[in-house]
């Protein structure tokens, strides 16, 4: 930058050292008076038309004027290269703390195939802790059988889902590697953002690690939840968001994380400049600020005519789609399905059980799910965590003891 400024000061002196001997020219053609002929046969000293002219351009030619529009020029340049140059050194400073997550999990055979298939899930993380914890989407890790986190070097770190909130779709996850000091992102403030401001996003989109997008906060968008004392709240962003970005940190300009990739809405399936993230005030009072502990259970909401359909005792239950192993749900005997079904345009699968009631808290509609997800939080050593299940046209409850499973999937 300073061998720019370094030639544009050059050109400005070079430029004024010109102008400066065009006109001791032109003054000195001016002082030999010349009598010139108009159209009507009068006559008229043409000195008087030259001086007209050079007060004319004079006016418009000041070295001031000149030296103004330069040094706008090269202010607009400064601004243009530093705000370059705070992206690029923000990026730096948090390149390292972004992650790869990959999961893998046991789910039906694409159609028309039969039988169970290993799967594979790609997505984003972020390390926010010197310990290894790591905040990513929930809908990437909810139902996983292994999850395994991927730095920048390669280097290849088996991960623990240590709890999940559905609602705001951000998961934590401890890696098992915990006497490594990682390098971790600042958590910000969140509330501080406002619309407008300049935000970007490292992820892995298609599995390409360390891409960076830039954009700004385009809105804040409040979800109703039923629970006041724990807003759920997102920021949409017009940055660049694709596949593989699910869990990505955005960052402010200070290189603090405000935000974790959720979701996008898109026509095409790629980037629509509508990106909505988790905000990382809504992932601190979730995930961080209390007793943290995950379900595994991949689930799909079903009331109205759906749940009429497949004479559920209640209007409204959790059709169970794929349950973890070594999860909440795994260890109390929680069955997910088996049978592909396309209903209403929409693809699930059937033949699991369906959640009536967790803790005598029925499933009414998606804001019990944060109910539910408190009273289980606030299960004491001894007790136990039972549920109401729908399960071959038959009410069943499934109890376990908080030992056996909420102990030993929380934090």
């Amino acid at each position: 930058m300073s061998k720019l400024l370094e030639a544009v000061f050059d050109e400005m002196e070079f430029r004024l050292a010109q102008r400066s001997v065009r006109r001791h020219e032109r003054d000195v053609a001016l002082s030999r008076p010349k009598i010139i002929t108009k159209s009507d046969g009068s006559f008229q000293d043409e000195s008087l038309v030259r001086q007209a002219e050079l007060a004319h351009r004079r006016g418009f030619g000041k070295p001031g004027l000149m030296l103004k529009l330069l040094a706008l020029t090269v202010l607009m340049l400064w601004s243009f290269e530093g705000h370059g140059q705070a992206l690029r050194d923000a990026f730096r400073t948090v390149q390292q703390s972004v992650v790869i997550v990959r999961t893998e999990e046991k789910g039906l055979a694409p159609f028309p195939q039969q039988g169970f298939v290993s799967l594979n899930g790609l997505g984003s993380g972020v390390v926010i802790s010197a310990d290894g914890k790591v905040l990513t989407a929930a809908h990437l890790v909810q139902s996983a059988d292994k999850t395994v986190v991927e730095f920048a070097n390669g280097e290849v770190v088996s991960a623990q889902v240590i709890g999940c909130a559905f609602s705001a779709d951000v998961a934590v996850l401890q890696l098992e590697r915990s006497n490594v000091n990682y390098v971790a992102a600042k958590l910000g403030d969140s509330d501080s953002a406002d619309v407008g401001d300049e935000v970007f996003v490292v992820g892995a989109p298609y599995g390409i690690s360390r891409t960076l997008t830039a954009g700004h906060v385009s809105g804040r968008r409040e979800v109703n939840t039923g629970n006041k004392s724990l807003p759920v709240e997102f920021l949409q962003t017009d940055a660049a968001i694709n596949t593989g970005n699910s869990g990505s940190p955005i960052f402010n300009m200070k290189g603090e994380v405000i935000g974790i990739v959720s979701n996008i809405m898109s026509r095409s399936g790629g980037s629509e400049g509508l990106a909505f993230a988790s905000t990382s005030n809504t992932a601190r009072r979730l995930l961080l600020d209390q007793k943290t502990f995950w379900t595994g259970i991949e689930g799909i909401l079903v009331q109205g005519e759906i749940a009429s359909a497949l004479n559920l005792t209640q209007p409204a239950g959790l059709l169970v789609q794929r349950v973890s192993g070594g999860s909440i749900a795994g260890a109390s005997g929680i069955r997910g399905g088996n049978v592909r079904a396309n209903v209403e345009g929409q693809e699930i699968v059937l033949g699991g059980d369906i959640i009536l009631a967790v803790n005598g808290i029925p499933v009414t509609d998606g804001e019990s799910y944060d109910q539910i997800y408190q009273s289980i939080a606030s299960i004491k050593p001894g007790q136990s965590l039972v549920m109401t299940i729908f399960r071959q046209g038959q009410v069943l409850k499934l109890s376990i003891q908080t030992s056996e499973a909420v102990s030993a999937a929380s934090r």
